[in-house]
């Protein structure tokens, strides 16, 4: 297949978005019969039809819609390429694109985002993912920061910093009773639903109970803080989260707080890329922990 012209596929997207040659021409100050020889070559490249008459107008083909999503993408690429490397504000605002571990949890999410949600000149776009999707999209450069609970190994080559955004204390909660629980020892008698066998939380957890010799009576393993929390409330287990999962729930007494452990916390931290050019945003995400000048080049609790 030749090499794509993107002069062709500029003029093809205002035909699509004008709905027909006529209009296209006259705002782009061509001949129709200019612009539609333009069109055809594009056609010839791509091996499709784009556009059928229907009556006086064009419409587009499904292979002409799939292009024209292309074309939308390749070309705000292009603005946005500009724009940043010429330090000029993007005309139709910000955009930070987050990723977010799949089991991290919400609350926590939407604190950190909080400065940035109420701005009408800022657009976030939220992925959820693993640890093996979401980094190679962030050395890619298709994410701006990768919110998750464990700081990540420093690759040769990668240059990646986990910033220490916020330390959670970790509780055993459930739905409210009478009797209050000795700890640890009634562990070994009273269901409980934990954190998978990878969580730093459970690793600590269990050797507590190690530790005083009590074998926990697990009803449950979840490594999704959301289930975690349905869990929680509609069981009569003990769930092992931090507060902040169940924020709402303890606010209203749906569940209560039975223990907190001691020197037992869930790290958060933003995962960042060096690069010459970050994106502003994220400094006003981590307040005076940096600044947008010098995000991404001061490494928090580094592993």
């Amino acid at each position: 297949m030749p090499e794509l012209n993107y002069h062709h596929l500029r003029l093809f997207r205002a035909i699509a978005r004008e709905g027909g040659l006529t209009r296209a021409a006259e705002r782009l100050n061509l001949s129709q019969s200019a612009l539609s020889t333009q069109l055809q070559k594009l056609e010839v490249a791509l091996g499709h039809a784009l556009f059928l008459r229907v009556g006086k107008r064009l419409e587009l083909t499904e292979e002409g819609r799939i292009a024209l999503d292309y074309a939308d993408t390749v070309f705000a690429a292009g603005d946005e390429m500009v724009q940043t490397l010429g330090g000029r504000p993007k005309r139709d605002g910000q955009v930070l694109r987050v990723g977010a571990l799949t089991t991290l949890s919400r609350n926590f999410q939407l604190e950190f985002l909080d400065p940035l949600i109420r701005r009408p000149d800022v657009k976030l776009v939220v992925r959820s993912g693993s640890m093996r999707e979401l980094l190679p999209a962030l050395t890619a450069h298709t994410l701006d920061v990768v919110l998750t609970n464990t700081a990540v190994r420093r690759d040769v080559g990668l240059d990646l910093h986990s910033h220490l955004i916020e330390t959670q204390p970790v509780s055993l909660v459930s739905r409210p009773a009478s009797a209050a629980i000795r700890f640890p020892e009634d562990l070994g008698k009273m269901p409980v639903i934990l954190p998978s066998l990878d969580s730093d939380i459970r690793v600590a957890f269990d050797r507590e109970l190690a530790l005083a010799g009590i074998v926990p009576l697990v009803q449950a393993e979840v490594d999704d803080m959301a289930m975690m929390r349905l869990l929680a409330r509609e069981s009569d287990a003990l769930a092992l989260v931090p507060p902040i999962v169940v924020r709402d729930e303890l606010a209203s007494g749906v569940l209560v707080e039975r223990h907190r452990l001691i020197g037992v916390v869930e790290a958060f931290y933003a995962v960042v890329q060096q690069r010459r050019f970050p994106n502003a945003l994220i400094g006003a995400l981590l307040g005076d922990r940096d600044s947008s000048a010098n995000f991404g080049q001061r490494n928090i609790n580094p592993i």
